[in-house]
């Protein structure tokens, strides 16, 4: 592709993004479908303009966009949080994980997709998106509510196990024939995990040294440059760009300098990962979407039952009651971000082509679906509780409340 026309194809994605992002989010949808929509209406399977013809041509820069994701995430990561919680908490999280991944396994060998592609609809059915769960959090004022530090919980279980699932499903994804191949492959991503997890943990004084410095421009430089770099030694060990970055951003969390480099990789963040949504659309036919519709419907329910099981369980280990139990579940409903780093990895490793479309479908109704109900939720915690309790209808011996006593007749 020749410059002009690339920079054309780039700054048009950018635009058609936003435009279509931002008509979205007049009437309160989250941006992540919105990408993602504007990518299969401006892609070449759908009739009209195509911005890009090949997704392939933008696919350094959606790299980009999920190399900077999974940093931000690192660098929101902290064990801390997850310690200080309390052995509820984390058991509330790893419930929730492993019923919903539990679902997902039987759903994938159901539809008899494949063992690969199963192990690959297990993540994306397990786990949540903690991008717009934490939106809808601060959006609908509830970061204050008691069961909000339990949602919390629930999302830093859920990115422990995200670092762990992405380190072993990627050797099992490279297509690995034997016993020892695989050995081998997950014994150089787990070599590559300790390095790090050993550098988080006793080479802070080293990474502060490396990246203190009072010019922001230097250390957007810096950062950005170990991100990348990171990344891309993962993906050549077989450990995924991903994980490499999500790794060194847990790293660069510990440092002096990390409060700044939160608040100045936001605008990389959003710009490139708009982009990796947009071009995970452009992948997607749509027609290869309506294929697949009941699966995607069966998965949509079960996920929303699963959900509603897991948050009732987690409001009973915490002592909370009905309306906080709906809160939780469809809170921690939607999904996003973290099935379409799964999508990627399962078309990069060219696993059943249904695998793709489902996906896309399936993140953009709960996408959609979850912040629509859990900005009712608390309404419809209420609405239950009051069909617990039949109207007209009291305690014998009470009046209901707002309402005077019945005068008992004298003794004959």
């Amino acid at each position: 592709m020749a410059l002009g026309d690339a920079l054309i194809a780039l700054g048009g994605s950018f635009l058609a993004a936003g435009i279509i992002a931002r008509l979205g989010t007049r009437i309160g949808l989250p941006t992540i479908p919105l990408f993602m929509l504007a990518g299969i209406l401006f892609g070449p399977h759908t009739p009209g303009l195509a911005l890009v013809d090949d997704p392939a041509d933008l696919k350094v820069v959606a790299a980009l966009g999920l190399i900077f994701l999974l940093f931000y995430l690192g660098l929101e990561f902290s064990l801390d949080d997850l310690v200080s919680g309390g052995r509820r908490l984390v058991l509330a999280g790893v419930g929730y994980i492993l019923l919903n991944v539990g679902g997902g396994l039987a759903f994938g060998f159901t539809v008899g997709w494949g063992t690969r592609e199963t192990l690959v609809l297990a993540g994306v059915i397990g786990i949540s998106s903690s991008a717009i769960v934490t939106k809808l959090l601060v959006d609908l004022g509830r970061l204050g509510n008691p069961e909000s530090r339990l949602i919390l919980g629930i999302i830093v279980v859920e990115d422990v196990f995200l670092a762990l699932y992405l380190a072993v499903l990627q050797p099992v994804l490279s297509g690995a024939d034997t016993f020892t191949a695989a050995a081998i492959s997950f014994g150089k991503a787990f070599a590559f995990l300790i390095v790090l997890t050993a550098l988080a943990r006793w080479g802070t004084r080293l990474v502060n040294t490396l990246v203190t410095t009072r010019d922001d421009e230097l250390l957007v430089v810096m950062f950005t440059g170990l991100a990348i770099f990171t990344a891309g030694v993962a993906e050549e060990l077989g450990v995924s760009d991903a994980i490499g970055a999500f790794m060194i951003g847990l790293i660069l969390s510990s440092t002096r300098a990390a409060p700044r480099i939160r608040q100045l990789v936001h605008p990389l963040r959003d710009a490139f990962a708009a982009l990796f949504f947009f071009v995970f659309g452009l992948s997607i036919e749509p027609g290869d979407m309506l294929s697949v519709a009941w699966p995607i419907v069966i998965a949509v329910a079960i996920t929303v039952l699963l959900n509603v099981v897991a948050g009732v369980l987690a409001a009973k280990l915490n002592s909370f009651g009905r309306t906080e139990a709906v809160n939780i579940s469809l809170t921690v409903l939607s999904r996003g971000e973290f099935a379409l780093v799964l999508a990627t990895m399962a078309l990069a490793a060219g696993l059943d082509g249904r695998l793709a479309p489902f996906i896309a479908g399936y993140v953009l109704i709960l996408a959609l679906l979850g912040p629509l109900v859990a900005s009712r939720s608390e309404s419809i915690g209420r609405a239950l509780s009051r069909r617990r309790r039949p109207e007209g209808r009291g305690t014998p011996g009470t009046a209901r409340r707002g309402e005077p006593e019945e005068e008992k007749a004298p003794a004959t």
